[in-house]
């Protein structure tokens, strides 16, 4: 959650990474982020703090969450892409915000509450990673349905060098997504790992090719897959899939069954069976 960053690592100004001609901002004004549509079905919301190494803070979360309020609440919108800049998806947690708390405030206020919004989406979120995911970076990376990496990504949670343990769960997304001695050891040594680690151990999808921003091309197209299908069938299957985390297996059997039955409401189930019975492609409305 906390990384130490290093600000004169980033000297040069964050390139963003789809075609001019595709930027679109939102209605409203960000500072720390920037949104566009490089596909009409997809949002990309990518990070925007390049000396900082797009470090974390709530003014910035406040902005992520509204960036995502307005993807999910977008006509047309199927998946969401979320990334940052070469050198730095995001370092980690900004530490001028929060060396100075105590105790008292942030147990009261509920410090980091707002990061969660990510988990609650119920259209698709995809990270799209290189350079440094580490502390906040790593668990907020972790707090997306699918992780594509680049070969330059770099994942860490290096809390344990600040005095402190990771906040917004590092060490519970962490230990199911690659198992408690690997997270144990990353978590109490703070040492980083790479892409290929982090593929190999289950943490991402996978690593795509070389060259800059084609991790954000890769996720994109993804996005674009993902947005084809029936949009009821997509977060039902996002449903049952992020239910595994939480129920018994039993349960979550139970649950993915009455999922399925209940498609059978839908007019993208008619279509979609007919279409492969008549052999041609489906065209899905959502309903």
């Amino acid at each position: 959650m906390y990384a130490r960053l290093r600000p004169k690592l980033a000297q040069n100004a964050i390139r963003s990474r789809v075609p001019v001609a595709r930027r679109m901002s939102s209605q409203g004004s960000y500072t720390h982020i920037l949104t566009s549509q490089p596909e009409p079905s997809v949002s990309l919301i990518t990070l925007n703090r390049p000396k900082f190494l797009n470090a974390l803070s709530t003014p910035v979360l406040i902005e992520i969450n509204r960036a995502l309020d307005e993807a999910e609440n977008g006509a047309g919108i199927g998946a969401v892409v979320l990334t940052g800049s070469e050198r730095a998806f995001a370092a980690g947690a900004d530490i001028k915000e929060m060396k100075d708390k105590h105790f008292s405030e942030v147990y009261q206020t509920d410090f980091l509450h707002n990061w969660t919004r990510i988990t609650r989406m119920r259209k698709p979120v995809i990270a799209a990673v290189s350079g440094y995911a580490l502390g906040g970076g790593c668990e907020l990376a972790m707090m997306c349905d699918i992780i594509l990496a680049s070969p330059t990504a770099t994942f860490g949670q290096p809390e344990i060098n600040l005095g402190v343990i990771p906040g917004a769960g590092g060490t519970q997304r962490l230990t199911h997504a690659i198992g408690k001695s690997r997270a144990m050891e990353i978590i109490l040594t703070g040492r980083n790992f790479s892409a290929k680690e982090a593929e190999t151990w289950g943490l991402v999808s996978r690593v795509v090719g070389e060259g800059e921003g084609e991790v954000v091309k890769e996720a994109v197209r993804l996005a674009v897959t993902i947005a084809s299908k029936g949009g009821i069938a997509v977060q039902a299957a996002k449903e049952a899939v992020d239910a595994a985390y939480e129920l018994p297996l039993k349960e979550g059997l139970r649950l993915e069954r009455r999922l399925f039955h209940q498609l059978f409401a839908t007019n993208d189930q008619k279509e979609g069976m007919s279409a492969f019975a008549e052999k041609r492609k489906p065209t899905f409305t959502s309903s």
